[in-house]
């Protein structure tokens, strides 16, 4: 029990100490930036079993160390399927490290192995539909989710160079399902090499993707190979300037409609520039 107790309190210091700057204080300015918590906030943080996830929750429960607002948290784990390996890596990482996760079990690996067209998107739209449908059960009003910085940036080039559309992965979503529910990213401005450096220090070892195509090795390159792409282009570009990455993710704080030809509002109507163009008419 104690070597337990030691190993939390091991990554609590590093957390503290080693990574305040990189980790702690960003994952807290995120939250300051983009009014990701609210007092009485009831907030489900969503452990998929990866590095990410598992810091997220590490930083939360920081966070509610120290933190003045009152927020409750529920550490919440869903299985879509995980092999018995991966579903005790992932227990046994929450123990080690203090996470009093709650596990519920779903069969959505089982559902979509077999779905050729965009079997990943799939995936993910049913494992976010299940986890907001246990938050709000548990009575959470929230969903914590841990993307990071990379994470956006690499989102913000695939819909450019893959989509055709300018778009980001946004720090907070409301539900169009779940009356009442958000979606908050508080790693937002968390690198991942800071994340893997945590990881390390503290010789940790968390799952990777554990679905089946992962596990079989055959669709899984195909799907990560664009991701793979868009990442190695960025560390093309930032080899030669080093302002590439930071560039990247502020292109989206700097969108200046004038100079677009078509743009969506938030209520779905389309906007063209040749609307500034055509003759107004005459008012009696």
């Amino acid at each position: 029990m104690n070597k337990v107790l030691n190993k939390a309190e091991e990554v609590e210091t590093s957390i503290r100490k080693t990574f305040h700057k990189t980790l702690l204080a960003k994952f807290c300015r995120a939250i300051c930036e983009y009014d990701l918590i609210q007092p009485n906030d009831k907030i489900a943080v969503c452990i998929s079993g990866g590095k990410d996830s598992m810091l997220m929750a590490k930083l939360f429960q920081e966070l509610k160390r120290h933190n003045k607002i009152p927020f409750e948290l529920v550490f919440l784990v869903m299985d879509p399927g995980y092999s018995a390996k991966n579903r005790a890596l992932i227990e046994s990482n929450a123990k080690n490290l203090n996470i009093p996760i709650q596990v519920f079990e779903t069969d959505i690996f089982e559902n979509v192995f077999k779905v050729e067209k965009s079997p990943c998107y799939l995936c993910a739209r049913m494992r976010r539909g299940h986890l907001y449908h246990q938050a709000k059960a548990l009575g959470c009003n929230k969903i914590a989710l841990g993307h990071h910085y990379d994470d956006v940036i690499e989102t913000i080039l695939m819909g450019m160079l893959y989509g055709g559309q300018i778009q980001t992965m946004m720090p907070k979503l409301h539900s169009t399902n779940f009356a009442g529910m958000q979606l908050i990213r508080p790693m937002y401005l968390i690198r991942e090499q800071d994340i893997i450096r945590w990881r390390d220090v503290n010789q940790l070892n968390f799952i990777q993707c554990a679905c089946k195509f992962t596990e079989i090795n055959t669709v899984s390159d195909h799907l990560t190979s664009k991701r793979k792409a868009v990442k190695q282009l960025i560390a093309n570009l930032k080899a030669t300037d080093p302002q590439i990455e930071r560039n990247i993710f502020r292109s989206m704080e700097n969108v200046n409609l004038a100079t677009i030809i078509t743009y969506k509002d938030k209520d779905g109507h389309y906007h063209n520039f040749k609307d500034d163009y055509r003759p107004k008419k005459l008012e009696d």
